[in-house]
């Protein structure tokens, strides 16, 4: 058996190494367009940025050693120019001596990854315009940083451009980020990237959001970046992080049939429309593990998955690739943000029920020092809570909840089995009743007709014709409160019950959410049959419509099931 793989990089690699491991006489060639295999690349930013010291680090295997403990025939800096499936073979240039050859194949494992996304725009080729999406790409960036660059602009405000604005801050630089959508981090919902865009802001990284680059222009060795909006941004290096496409060229010239997103076709084998050629990694199109519909999803962790599929199936192992849900994560400064499965918007635009909580968690337990609330949102099916999504942006412990709900979600978990699942508890890892614990027993509250919530991306609408009460202690209402509301704190309530109009729809909202949960049953166990409890609280609210609390700073700790004596003491503008 002779196995020739396209690329590699994560799937190439994998698919390479587990067909060793499987079969020790198989030939296993490797055919790599760059100087370098096997390397780190979601560390690019990291060693820009100066956190990861050693360049050495991020190349973690060489042809050399791949020779010695796999014997792979790896070779760098050849690309393969052609396919021919007729032959079964593949055309080959090195790129150094422009000679050219053939490879015979009997499997063809195309792993060619994505490429980043340069917009025809005026002076997109001007030197100090880049991309970051190898090895030499990253050598690139620092030569330019290196040549005393001040101010950097980065196009592009998802994954790898926000690591980038990070680092480019960390290396002393000033940075501009231009977004097209109204958001950073477009793969979350709008609310939940804000709180990582308050604290960007406080990192001093300029947004420019809701608007693109235009063009760029030699301004005497430097960038003149002009925006649709008109504004000029002058930089010493540009960025441009505006997403990847499906690397697919390669397959679709030799009549391999693409997907609906322009990826290269496979089923759950990892098969292309060829029986003898597989795909894998950020090139191929597979199945969203939550809606089953095509999707391309650029992720490391899912591409070595399906490289190691590959294997499997060439050497007669019939496991299957179950699907991507998209489970991600991204350090933004102090900050942490992620989600797995489909977003709200995402679930709209398909047109899919749903159901939603937020609530804002510690990370571990609140009494022990080092920890700050954290943002959670979970949604799941409105008639048996099957869960659909969730995302997480706080200061700690935001990676173990992630992980937690990508695995329920991938076990197909409802919102009632985050009640039950016993998760690992001391005061300096978590609480008694774990954050996910917690997202199932509001979502199950809510199934179960025990509370009723209203959203703040509703406000104003929704409270026009009803009464707002603020639940929150004196000194919270006098530091802000929604115009609109009334302050009767939770420890008054039952005796000013009477001051709440029993024929109106009443609103409560306190911090979090649980002040006002139980208010919410204060009033509906005394008769009251309209009342709803703001979901997330005012910690929420300020991720829609920002309020002097949202500073995007680090926050005190706080114990969000106590009520007036923290408040007493809390900052205005923490844990915003």
């Amino acid at each position: 058996m002779k196995v020739v793989v396209v690329g590699g990089v994560a799937a190439g690699m994998s698919a390479a190494a587990r067909s060793r491991r499987l079969s020790e006489t198989a030939e296993i060639v490797v055919i790599e367009r760059t100087q370098h295999v096997s390397f780190a690349n979601c560390g690019l930013p990291y060693h820009i940025g100066g956190e990861i010291e050693h360049r050495e680090a991020l190349l973690l295997q060489t042809p050399r050693t791949l020779a010695e403990t796999l014997n792979l025939d790896v070779r760098i800096g050849h690309e393969v120019t052609a396919i021919d499936r007729g032959r079964k073979s593949v055309d080959i240039t090195e790129l150094q001596t422009g000679r050219r050859y053939a490879e015979s194949y009997d499997r063809l494992v195309l792993c060619p990854g994505a490429h980043p996304i340069r917009p025809p725009l005026p002076g997109i080729d001007h030197p100090r315009v880049h991309t970051l999406r190898n090895i030499e790409d990253m050598d690139a960036i620092i030569r330019d940083l290196q040549a005393q660059a001040r101010r950097a602009v980065v196009i592009g405000g998802g994954y790898i451009g926000v690591e980038m604005a990070e680092n480019l801050r960390h290396g002393g630089l000033e940075v501009d980020l231009v977004e097209m959508a109204n958001q950073i981090m477009p793969p979350l919902d709008a609310e939940m990237a804000r709180d990582l865009q308050y604290h960007l802001e406080y990192h001093g990284v300029r947004l420019h959001l809701g608007t693109a680059a235009a063009g760029f222009a030699d301004a005497n060795g430097r960038v003149a970046v002009t925006l649709a909006n008109g504004t000029i941004l002058h930089a010493d290096i540009v960025i441009m992080a505006a997403g990847v496409r499906p690397d697919s060229k390669l397959a679709q010239a030799a009549g391999l049939e693409l997907g609906a997103h322009g990826g290269i076709k496979v089923d759950d084998r990892m098969r292309t429309s060829d029986p003898n050629v597989y795909a894998a990694g950020d090139a191929a199109e597979v199945v969203d593990t939550v809606s089953g519909e095509p999707a391309v999803v650029p992720l490391a962790g899912p591409g070595n998955r399906q490289g190691r599929i590959v294997a499997d199936q060439i050497f007669g192992r019939d496991t299957r690739y179950a699907g991507t849900q998209g489970t991600a994560i991204v350090k933004v400064f102090e900050m942490t943000g992620g989600g797995t499965g489909a977003s709200e918007k995402t679930l709209k635009g398909r047109g899919t029920p749903y159901r939603k909580v937020y609530l804002h968690p510690s990370g571990h337990a609140s009494y022990y020092p080092g920890t700050a609330p954290m943002h959670m949102k979970v949604m799941f099916s409105p008639g048996d809570g099957r869960l659909l999504g969730a995302q997480v942006v706080g200061f700690d412990g935001v990676d173990k909840r992630i992980d937690v709900l990508a695995t329920a979600l991938r076990a197909g978990m409802t919102i009632f089995d985050l009640e039950e699942l016993e998760l690992a508890y001391a005061p300096p890892y978590g609480a008694a009743k774990d954050p996910v614990n917690m997202a199932g027993f509001i979502g199950g509250n809510l199934l179960r007709g025990d509370i009723d919530l209203w959203y703040a991306e509703d406000y104003p609408q929704v409270t026009r014709d009803g009464t707002i009460i603020d639940v929150r202690s004196p000194i919270e209402y006098r530091t802000w409160h929604i115009p609109e509301a009334a302050n009767i704190p939770l420890g008054e309530l039952r005796e000013r019950m009477r001051e709440i109009p029993a024929g109106n729809p009443v609103f409560l909202y306190c911090r979090v959410g649980f002040r006002s949960y139980l208010a919410h049953r204060v009033l509906v166990q005394s008769g009251y049959q309209e009342v709803r409890t703001l979901a997330g609280g005012s910690k929420t609210f300020c991720s829609f419509h920002r309020t002097p609390l949202c500073t995007g700073r680090p926050g005190v700790p706080f114990v969000p099931h106590a009520e007036e004596r923290l408040a007493g003491t809390a900052e205005p503008g923490c844990a915003a």
